[in-house]
């Protein structure tokens, strides 16, 4: 919208680059072009003001696909005027001297333009195809077909309207084929999901499994060389025991042989002194064999006194002494 200011009777409109004003007075154009900055009267003059900057036109339709579905078309076609004076001859784009605000609805116009012949070409290529290819390459075929109407449409050029882009957001069915085509998509992905879960508990499971068997099998060996060290442990205890046998047994050999020996040493010896005393004893008996009794007896005497121990006090009675004298008295003759 331009902006327009009062001064006594008199007008200043200031135009936007992207608005090409045009000023007529009495039928002559005095003004032409975007930008433009100007005083007037309003009573004499007639404004147009065409936006000549590029413009997004959103649109939203239903179309029925070849097997009789329903479907949403959301779409966008960028568009510009680029002829402000054949645009302005066929549309109203004349604004109010004294407020800038357009009269008509010439923006309105122009979108319903688009919109139905970008609606008509929609409509006629979702006619022949069905929902499920509609859904795969609708968009892209849709998005063509809408393009190459709206450049063979002659209303546009006519009207100084170009098309700059077409752009095809959406095409959507109704909610409940919407979901009913979900499901398929949703049932497989979940069952991908669980096959996954399942895989993931499978490998999960296997692992335990593997490291159940290293241990078992850690186990086994440290089992199996306990045994060893067991066996081991038994064979060199007995093998000890055999040594420590084996040494007993030749010191006990040793023992004996020197027992033996001892005592044949000792045997030799006391059969020796035993022959030594022998042969004294016959040698004594033969020296004393042609010795008279009486010299025995004192012989006997004398030694019975050798061993004897000694005598402090000798106490002799009567009786005894008598009997002593005796028996000296009667050995005196002899």
């Amino acid at each position: 919208m331009a902006d327009i200011t009062r001064r006594l009777g008199w007008r200043h409109l200031r135009g936007a680059p992207t608005a090409h004003i045009r000023h007529h007075r009495g039928g002559t154009l005095l003004h032409d072009g975007p930008g433009l900055s100007f005083w007037y009267r309003a009573l004499t003059t007639a404004l147009s003001e065409v936006p000549v900057d590029d413009r997004e036109l959103a649109m939203t339709f239903h179309a029925r696909t070849s097997d009789f579905q329903d479907v949403a078309v959301q779409a966008t076609v960028t568009y510009r005027i680029g002829d402000p004076a054949l645009a302005a001859a066929r549309l109203d784009f004349s604004i109010d001297p004294d407020t800038g605000v357009w009269r008509g609805a010439p923006l309105e116009q122009l979108g319903t333009l688009l919109t139905e012949t970008a609606q008509q070409h929609a409509l006629d290529v979702l006619a022949r195809t069905p929902l499920s290819s509609a859904l795969v390459d609708g968009v892209t075929a849709v998005r063509e077909r809408i393009a190459a109407g709206l450049d063979a449409e002659p209303r546009l050029p006519a009207t100084g309207i170009e098309v700059v882009a077409v752009r095809v957001m959406a095409l959507r069915p109704e909610p409940e084929v919407e979901r009913a085509l979900r499901t398929p998509a949703r049932e497989q992905i979940q069952q991908e999901a669980d096959r996954a879960t399942y895989e993931r508990r499978a490998v999960a499971v296997e692992r335990e499994r593997t490291i159940a068997e290293n241990e078992l099998a850690s186990q086994i060996e440290l089992a199996r060389r306990e045994e060893q060290l067991v066996e081991q442990r038994g064979t060199n205890t007995r093998r000890e025991a055999e040594e420590h046998a084996a040494a007993d047994a030749v010191r006990a050999e040793a023992e004996a042989t020197r027992s033996v020996r001892l005592a044949h040493a000792e045997a030799d010896g006391v059969r020796a002194v035993g022959d030594a005393k022998a042969q004294a004893q016959a040698a004594w008996l033969r020296v004393h064999a042609d010795v008279d009794v009486a010299t025995l007896h004192a012989l006997t005497g004398t030694r019975l006194a050798e061993n004897i121990p000694n005598i402090d006090s000798v106490t002799i009675s009567p009786d005894v002494l008598t009997g002593l004298l005796a028996r000296l008295g009667a050995r005196e003759p002899e």
